[in-house]
């Protein structure tokens, strides 16, 4: 996978789960993330060192990948949107839709 779609992955985890993080952790996660700073500038900017910032930013990384993986959230909300495109492309009837969906959750 590579480093962009590695970056997608992880800010779409960060949609579903960051209501789980602590405030820190969003806070680090989107200067780096979404404002595109460095951990050294993060660091500058908080008072911290960029080891902090760079293990905090791994550590939040990590938790996302955990709560997905017991939770499952995302990928059954990518199952879901997949089974109503193949709907509304025709691939499949509305009853093999509901049965789908009802598997899954």
């Amino acid at each position: 996978m590579s480093n962009i779609n590695k970056n997608e992955e992880i800010s779409s985890l960060y949609d579903y789960y960051k209501e789980l993080l602590t405030e820190k952790q969003k806070e680090y996660f989107e200067l780096y993330y979404f404002e595109d700073l460095t951990f050294q500038e993060i660091g500058e900017q908080l008072g911290i060192s960029k080891n902090a910032v760079f293990d905090s930013i791994n550590k939040t990384i990590n938790n996302l990948k955990d709560f997905e993986n017991k939770l499952h959230i995302k990928e059954k909300n990518d199952f879901i949107k997949q089974q109503i495109d193949n709907f509304k492309e025709s691939k499949i009837n509305i009853e093999v839709l509901i049965r789908n969906i009802e598997e899954e959750i």
